[in-house]
């Protein structure tokens, strides 16, 4: 919905200058204009809860913003330019009000206030997206004779609506809040942006080939199911599902030992499901700079590489991450200390005999077998550790 910004105060159209339109986040059709249908506009209506009033020019004076700043902001959320066509609402003036506000009194730059408005439009966008699709698939036998999906559509949405918006707010809320408790925690203000994390990836084997012999709709479907499994199993032990790329999910955590639990879950997910590819897991452990949701560093092109390299069914570590294991005793330096330590308290408690204390043995939740060294792109030589639970190197 974005903007031809080449528009000059008074309302008119200068040259054409392809160099003005050029962005370098993504191609735009600057002759897209709003659709004519009548039940796509009677739709829009009703989600927006308003009607068409404004051009772009109008809606970017109203609001007291430059045609530049909404142009910008509008492209930042992902709406496509619509020239000078009067699609615009109230809440599209309000909305550039709200961004440039927060810009005027300080609370945000520019340039966050445009980071603002695209990560905003990249999260709900994919989220529109998803929520159509998987509704109206639902819809291919209507619930009366003679209906088509188009006319069910309108009703549809009018219901869930109210309904969606409100649970929408809510999750929001819930996230934000625990991102806020996230970052106030953080040792100093640098932690804020680049924090130690433990960052994994867990990649389907064979996921390319199997492509090739699945129909869409099988394949679609255990896309599906990998990345819902993922994301359960990561909420459900205190990770963060960072995103999911088709055969492959990049999630992080705050500790080494919440990460290998997530790792470990989901390979005996995937291997207990015989209609799963089998699967492999690289954590690394270290700084890491998030951005707009994102992780990146080296931290994160080390787990990568790990995946690549990891047996399948198996999960590799760097050794920054075995060291933070066996720092937090959530693992044994070495399956030897851990036999010199068990053998130890088995001999005190014989020594003290049936009347004396117990004699504790250290509780190790996972095992760690250091693996060849070797290069790795870009890294150079590292030495991965094999990860499993206590008991099962």
């Amino acid at each position: 919905m974005t903007v031809d910004d080449t528009t000059s105060g008074d309302g008119t159209q200068p040259p054409s200058d392809p160099s003005v339109h050029a962005t370098p986040h993504h191609e735009v059709d600057h002759t897209a204009e709003p659709t004519d249908d009548p039940l796509a506009i009677r739709l829009e209506q009703l989600i927006l809860g308003a009607d068409r009033r404004y051009t772009p020019f109008q809606a970017a004076r109203t609001a007291g913003v430059s045609m530049d700043l909404a142009s910008r902001f509008w492209r930042a959320m992902g709406f496509a330019d619509i020239g000078q066509a009067k699609a615009l609402t109230e809440a599209d003036v309000l909305a550039l009000r709200r961004l440039s506000g927060l810009v005027e009194a300080g609370l945000l730059s520019e340039p966050m206030a445009i980071q603002v408005a695209r990560s905003t439009g990249q999260t709900t966008a994919r989220l529109a997206e998803w929520q159509i699709d998987s509704f109206l698939e639902g819809l291919t036998e209507p619930p009366e004779p003679g209906m088509t999906r188009t006319e069910v559509t309108y009703p549809l949405v009018e219901l869930l609506l109210p309904e969606l918006e409100e649970f929408l707010v809510y999750v929001w809320r819930r996230q934000l809040a625990a991102a806020t408790g996230r970052v106030v925690q953080a040792a100093d203000d640098e932690e804020m942006v680049d924090r130690r994390l433990a960052v994994g990836f867990a990649d389907l084997v064979g996921f390319t080939r199997l492509t090739r012999r699945l129909e869409e709709e099988e394949l679609g479907e255990l896309v599906e199911s990998f990345e819902t499994t993922c994301a359960d199993l990561v909420a459900a032990h205190g990770g963060r599902l960072i995103k999911t790329l088709g055969d492959e999910v990049l999630f992080a955590a705050d500790d080494a030992g919440t990460a290998a639990e997530i790792a470990l879950r989901l390979i005996e997910a995937m291997a207990a499901d015989d209609t799963m590819p089998a699967l492999r897991v690289g954590i690394a452990f270290g700084t890491v700079t998030t951005r707009m949701g994102d992780v990146f560093g080296t931290t994160v092109n080390l787990a990568s590489r790990l995946t690549s390299i990891a047996p399948k069914d198996a999960v590799l570590v760097d050794g920054a991450f075995a060291k933070e294991l066996t720092r937090t005793g959530d693992a044994p330096v070495s399956e030897a200390r851990a036999a010199e330590e068990a053998a130890a308290a088995a001999e005190r408690a014989e020594k003290e005999g049936a009347h004396g204390e117990p004699v504790p043995v250290p509780a190790y939740r996972f095992g760690l077998q250091p693996m060849w060294q070797r290069p790795v792109r870009g890294l150079g030589v590292v030495e991965p550790w094999l990860l499993a639970r206590r008991g099962t190197t």
